[in-house]
């Protein structure tokens, strides 16, 4: 759900209770595993993790002024989402994730093209998310967006 808070910090305050220790554990993996050159801040009413415009000057094709979106967090109504755009853009990452996914966690992958949905916070595999973070540097993630929208 869109949230019009301004900070991670206000946007955990206003999830419901029976996701918010799901959230806030979620966010916690993704600080401890984000790589150099992206940062954490509010973006599109989500917990967003972004390449800052002082890396990437260009920003956002879509909005120039925005940093460019890697990843996000977002408390639904009947879910807790991860948007995460390296599962979109690098196949590689996308395929290995699956696997690891069906190898480590009992229940089936709740996916779209870059959502990561959880409608059990207790079968969200923690350890798996770090790693994903690991897999992409902000300069393969750069690269990569780069040749995405010269095509």
């Amino acid at each position: 759900m869109y949230s019009e808070a301004k900070t991670p910090e206000d946007y955990l305050e206003g999830i419901a209770d029976k996701q918010k220790d799901a959230v806030v554990k979620l966010r916690d993996i993704v600080l401890e595993n984000l790589p150099a050159g992206f940062e954490e801040k509010m973006s599109y009413g989500m917990i967003g993790y972004v390449v800052p415009k002082s890396i990437y000057p260009e920003g956002y094709k879509a909005n120039p002024n925005e940093p460019l979106p890697f990843a996000a967090i977002a408390a639904q109504k009947n879910h807790i989402a991860l948007y995460h755009m390296g599962v979109y853009m690098f196949p590689e990452v996308l395929e290995w994730f699956e696997s690891e996914y069906d190898k480590n966690v009992k229940t089936k992958l709740d996916m779209g093209k870059s959502c990561i949905r959880f409608k059990n916070p207790k079968t969200i595999p923690y350890d798996l998310i770090g790693k994903l973070f690991k897999k992409i540097t902000a300069e393969q993630y750069i690269d990569e967006y780069k040749r995405s929208i010269d095509k």
